[in-house]
């Protein structure tokens, strides 16, 4: 999917230069396709050291004398003060921002209008772990969400938090930026997700303070994988949900 919604971005920026460009999210997917392009200089932000480690370790080698990597939180406003790029990037960051600064969606577009000089482009993910299901694939998708949650929750991590289009699109105006386009991409979630979203629940469990109910879970986790991947295989992936990608400018 990831290929799919930075195509579009790349339709949607046509032949307009990238100029400098901050991936004001930065993870490995983002930053390999990124630090691919023709830009006259990359800015990668990221909220994790230990992201950090992983972007360098896979995109480091694409990294120019005029490229930084940098370690930070944008609730600092003393982070890229004063500096502006032609493309900002925001990539998963909206839902991602939970984890490091929580309730600080509300805030960040506005937060990173000074350092767009030309176009924002804003990728999420409609929530899943809320809401009615109609198919078992919804069903399952949101049951694999909640129990991700529900493990992050008890290692006393916080988990992220997706929002919707339009809650972005509202943002985003509210914040001063024109929305130039929007647009969902219908999800299909494969094998690889399910275990990688009940390993990361079960990699957690060493951590809960409750030993006795860190093994139900265990139980619990390899249940739902056990289904989840039946029902993955039967229907040729899990079609639940979309991505979104929207373009902005500052008005």
């Amino acid at each position: 999917m990831a290929s799919a919604l930075f195509g579009h971005v790349e339709a949607l920026q046509g032949r307009t230069p990238w100029g400098g460009f901050l991936d004001a999210g930065t993870g490995v997917n983002s930053s390999l396709w990124s630090t691919a392009l023709k830009t006259e200089r990359w800015v990668g932000v990221t909220g994790s050291a230990g992201h950090a480690a992983q972007v360098r370790d896979r995109a480091g080698a694409a990294l120019r004398p005029q490229d930084r990597l940098v370690v930070g939180n944008w609730t600092d406003e003393g982070l890229l003060a004063g500096d502006r790029f032609d493309t900002v990037l925001a990539d998963y960051l909206l839902g991602a921002v939970e984890g490091f600064s929580p309730y600080f969606q509300a805030q960040l577009f506005r937060r990173l209008k000074p350092h767009v000089g030309g176009v924002l482009y804003v990728v999420g993910l409609d929530p899943y772990v809320v809401g009615p299901v109609d198919t078992e694939a919804d069903r399952m998708v949101r049951a694999i969400g909640r129990m991700r949650d529900v493990c992050l929750t008890l290692a006393d991590e916080t988990p992220y938090r997706e929002y919707p289009a339009e809650w972005a699109v509202n943002s985003l105006t509210e914040a001063g930026f024109t929305v130039t386009s929007a647009r969902r991409f219908p999800n299909r979630y494969r094998e690889s997700w399910v275990n990688g979203q009940l390993d990361m629940a079960r990699r957690r469990l060493p951590r809960i303070a409750d030993q006795g109910l860190a093994e139900r879970l265990g139980q619990s986790i390899e249940r739902l994988r056990a289904e989840g991947l039946t029902l993955c295989r039967r229907e040729d992936g899990l079609r639940s949900g979309a991505d979104w990608v929207i373009r902005a400018a500052v008005a």
